[in-house]
């Protein structure tokens, strides 16, 4: 929007605090190679457009925003003399985009001093060579930081899910391990018992109908149904009662385990029936280790499914061997996430899933969600921990309007309101020192709405914090999702 040009006095744009220290002669040059417009209320350059000059207000009000997902957010308003925007980082030239940063308009009649964003570079480095100098390597210096301490960030995260997942993974690898050395005692002592019983004076009969009933069994402890501890410890005494009525040795031991394996005296009653008494003790014991055997290959199987998820739990947080831009099911991120971070979680933490899974897959870069996932549940643990470690967090998804919702909340402290608005700001922290970079908001926020197009904002009162991210549910014209590979 162009406004309308108006005589450059350099005497008031030498009133203004920017040039107040020029001398006649650069005021001079300013007003012959810029010019001073007056622009009505609505719009003077729009965010993203090449930034072709410098702006300083002389009188009227000006309003900044940015475009966040499909909406304007209103960032700075100001009716000062002398305030500025537009193309300020000029004096970089080509090393870097020149485009405007932000929206710009004014809310009534409004008179800038333009001065072209090339003018504008020539005089700074011919006035300012030195501030030109340190204003470079100032910019330059903190994009290198800010790229350093992001590494660093992803490394540290990266280092602390690796421990989390070795952890994860030791308990039911130990467990199978364990597991797998009783097995195959269990295994030994039953080949012995069978041994001794069929070494007997026992009919064929007798030791076919045993065999039946091993088969029975096993099928039963496939099948055992979970008691509570009450009811555990009630079948208990009546087991242990009746094998020591019918003289079976160490009741007490064998017990426990014909519970845990779901049997109970009707089980007893028909093992009695089918096997001859003289063999009854004998038989008791060998389907003790048959029990006991199929309850460790349960366990086995049990923990070896527990590290066949975790491993696909951690191959879906990395996305390996999948594209980097793909139509993605935000709730197996959410799920491989929450797995991968639930050594940090902890068992103090209860973790609420309240899923919309009629949700369409969107186009997403997953990897990068996740990272966005990793830092947003951190933030919420950190925050719950500060109030004593005990608390609830809340992961929901559901569809808002055209756009998909993923919501984590936490009954943390919540985020002060004074410091609400620099939350997302780069290198801003309310850790302790090393335990924070001040990046994680900020390059989820750069994820979510540079890469996704989407919003990331906070509502927060005390016992209520909610982080939402808004993504968009189809793709964008320059945007060419793929189909998992």
């Amino acid at each position: 929007m162009s406004g309308q040009v108006m005589p450059c006095s350099p005497q008031e744009i030498g009133s203004l605090f920017l040039f107040e220290k020029l001398t006649p002669q650069q005021l001079g040059r300013l007003c012959s190679e810029g010019r001073v417009e007056r622009f009505e209320a609505g719009p003077v350059y729009t965010e993203g457009e090449p930034a072709t000059c410098f702006f300083v207000m002389i009188e009227g009000t000006v309003v900044l925003s940015r475009r966040v997902g499909g909406d304007d957010v209103e960032v700075t308003r100001a009716s000062q003399p002398g305030v500025y925007a537009g193309a300020m980082q000029a004096y970089i030239k080509d090393r870097v985009r020149q485009v405007y940063n932000n929206s710009m308009r004014v809310t009534e009649p409004t008179r800038f001093f333009v001065l072209p964003a090339d003018t504008f570079a020539a005089i700074m480095q011919e006035w300012f060579p030195m501030a030109v100098h340190l204003l470079e390597g100032l910019f330059f210096g903190s994009k290198s930081t800010q790229r350093a301490i992001g590494q660093r960030e992803r490394l540290l995260a990266l280092g602390s899910l690796s421990a989390g997942l070795t952890h994860e993974l030791n308990n039911p690898a130990a467990a199978a391990v364990r597991a797998t050395a009783t097995l195959r005692e269990r295994v030994a002592k039953m080949r012995h018992k069978l041994g001794v019983i069929s070494s007997g004076p026992y009919p064929r009969e007798a030791l076919a109908n045993l065999i039946e009933v091993q088969e029975r069994t096993a099928e039963l402890v496939a099948k055992a149904p979970t008691l509570s501890p009450l009811e555990a410890a009630d079948r208990e005494d009546e087991l242990t009662d009746w094998l020591d009525d019918h003289g079976i040795p160490d009741g007490w031991r064998l017990a426990p385990t014909f519970v845990q394996a779901g049997l109970d005296v009707d089980w007893l009653d028909q093992v009695a029936a089918d096997v001859d008494p003289e063999i009854l003790p004998g038989a008791i014991g060998w389907l003790n280790y048959t029990v006991e055997t199929e309850l460790l290959m349960d366990e086995i199987d049990d923990s070896t499914t527990r590290i066949s998820h975790l491993v696909d739990a951690a191959k879906q947080y990395s996305q390996l061997d999948r594209a980097p831009y793909q139509n993605a099911d935000v709730h197996e991120l959410l799920d491989s996430t929450l797995l991968m971070l639930s050594g940090k979680i902890g068992s103090r933490i209860e973790v609420v899933k309240d899923y919309d899974r009629t949700l369409p897959k969107i186009p997403a870069y997953p990897a990068e969600l996740n990272q966005v996932w990793t830092n947003l549940i951190d933030n919420a643990v950190h925050a719950i921990n500060s109030t004593g470690g005990e608390g609830t967090l809340t992961v929901r998804t559901a569809l808002d309007h055209d756009r998909l919702l993923v919501e984590f909340r936490d009954t943390g402290p919540g985020v002060p309101q004074d410091i609400r608005g620099r939350i997302f700001d780069p290198f801003f922290t309310t850790k302790p020192v090393g335990e924070g970079t001040g990046l994680g908001l900020d390059i989820s926020w750069r994820i979510v709405v540079n890469k996704h197009h989407g919003t990331l904002q906070v509502e927060s009162e005390p016992g209520d914090t909610r982080f939402q991210v808004l993504l968009p549910l189809t793709a964008t014209d320059d945007d060419t999702p793929e189909e998992p590979a």
